[in-house]
């Protein structure tokens, strides 16, 4: 083991395991007064930034980790907590405690969780939320005055349009404040894992470079066929001699990524200023106070409002936050997620689906609507906790093919849209059961979409953008 400000960039260039210690600026100044408790704090924090200045920009060897170091932030971690990752990485080295005052402890690392594994399930999950998102726009083709009177689902029995009803609102319920939660978790994993700088290059490169390329391909394709589904036609010249500034009136489908990076941001500053998201208490606090921003709403749906505008809506924002700095917490403070969470989809799925929607759609008393919102924020907090659960009890370990659609699930949910509604517009005069056609909408467009990822994404510079760099499977065997 060797320790110095250049071991990893230059002495030791080819270490196998690499470990960069840091913390934030309050936290260290902390630390070097209660060594000296004659320090002066804000002193103290003022030379650690002259030392940090000199010691990062020198030209001869400066201060950074090396660009495959594992970085730890010790905010909020006793000296045997930060030994015991080191070893997790380690494989098998034993590590003595020194803690002051306790006796040398050996860790075996075979007995305790790596720190940053992967996350099969949560993987999969956050893949089935974003495939749901084919199947809610799907429905919404059979929702009365879902998209327009221009699709009205006029002339579907009302069993057939009332099914499809009661399918959005369950998708839409929970979709997006499971998306949320896990875009926390995994954002709180990539801190911990390469620090601020790289968590914001990795973010602008995922998420901001697909939303700007999208903001002039898929917004201005989604809106043209949707004026050209609804005989709109003379507001189609319009929409394309406005082509490049459609964004600015909506960011369609894209919203999630907007909002992603609103709330990347967020947690950015926050953690630059030495926020943990990891205090026992505080963070669950998240929950209830979802309730506050579901009150808030006043769109006729069973779940959150939608806000796709370029100045997102502020109840909607902090509403998903909620989740967002939630998902970070449970990766904070290693929350370990149970199988048995999966019975929470139970009552989900039953009492509380359908009491919420009773409250909000039937009944006219005053107190009906806090009830509601009551209702629905239980809906998507038990769905979240329960399909956690459900997916670490199905899809823990990993299996190609599933790790294969994790990755083109974000390619599908982008182009998804205008598709479905090019391809609703052929088959609606098809005399076949209104079930027939949303299946064949929803298959054939996965169809469509996952041929093109394979063929003319996944290997190229846009599935590189997108997921990161991929290698064929045939390849990577040899």
């Amino acid at each position: 083991v060797m320790a110095g400000r250049d071991i990893g960039t230059v002495v030791l260039r080819d270490a196998p395991v690499k470990v960069f210690l840091t913390a934030s600026i309050n936290e260290r100044a902390r630390r070097r007064t209660l060594e000296d408790p004659a320090a002066d704090l804000d002193q103290t924090r003022l030379d650690l930034e002259r030392r940090d200045a000199i010691d990062s920009g020198r030209e001869d060897s400066p201060l950074r980790p090396a660009e495959d170091a594992i970085v730890i932030h010790t905010d909020g971690l006793g000296v045997e907590e930060i030994a015991r990752r080191i070893v997790e990485l380690g494989g098998s080295w034993p590590v003595l405690s020194s803690e002051p005052g306790q006796p040398g402890v050996a860790i075996d690392a075979g007995q305790v969780r790596p720190s940053n594994p992967r996350f099969h399930d949560l993987d999969a999950l956050r893949a089935f939320a974003m495939l749901l998102g084919i199947v809610l726009h799907t429905a919404l083709f059979f929702v009365p005055d879902a998209w327009s009177e221009a699709y009205s689902a006029e002339g579907y029995p009302a069993e057939v349009s009332g099914i499809y009803t009661l399918l959005f609102f369950a998708i839409h319920g929970f979709r997006m404040p499971v998306f949320f939660l896990l875009s926390g978790f995994f954002t709180a994993l990539l801190w911990q894992k390469r620090g601020l700088r790289q968590l914001a290059e990795q973010r602008l490169k995922r998420i901001g470079l697909p939303l700007a390329i999208g903001a002039f391909t898929v917004v201005p394709a989604t809106t043209t066929v949707f004026i050209w589904a609804f005989d709109a036609m003379e507001e189609l010249e319009y929409s394309i001699s406005w082509w490049p500034f459609i964004w600015l009136s909506t960011w369609s489908h894209l919203w999630f990524l907007w909002f992603i990076l609103w709330l990347c941001g967020g947690f950015m500053l926050a953690a630059k200023v030495g926020v943990k998201f990891s205090h026992p208490v505080v963070w669950w606090l998240a929950i209830p106070l979802t309730l506050l921003p579901q009150l808030l709403m006043h769109e006729p749906v069973f779940g959150p409002d939608t806000s796709d505008k370029l100045v997102p809506n502020p109840v909607v924002l902090v509403y998903y936050a909620l989740f967002f700095v939630f998902g970070a917490f449970m990766y904070q403070r290693r929350i370990q997620i149970s199988r048995w969470w999966a019975i929470a989809l139970m009552p989900a799925l039953t009492v509380v689906f359908f009491g919420g929607l009773d409250l909000l759609f039937e009944s006219k008393e005053e107190w009906a609507k806090p009830l509601a919102a009551l209702f629905q924020v239980a809906f998507a907090w038990l769905m979240c906790f329960g399909l956690m659960g459900l997916f670490r009890l199905i899809a823990a370990r990993e299996r190609y093919w599933v790790r294969y659609l994790s990755d083109a699930s974000y390619w599908l949910y982008l182009w998804h849209l205008p598709l479905i509604v090019v391809g609703f517009e052929l088959i609606a005069p098809w005399q076949i059961g209104s079930h027939l056609k949303f299946v064949i909408l929803n298959v054939s467009v996965t169809v469509v979409l996952l041929v093109a990822y394979r063929f003319g994404v996944r290997y190229t510079p846009i599935g590189t953008m997108l997921n990161g760099r991929r290698t064929r499977r045939s390849a990577a065997v040899a």
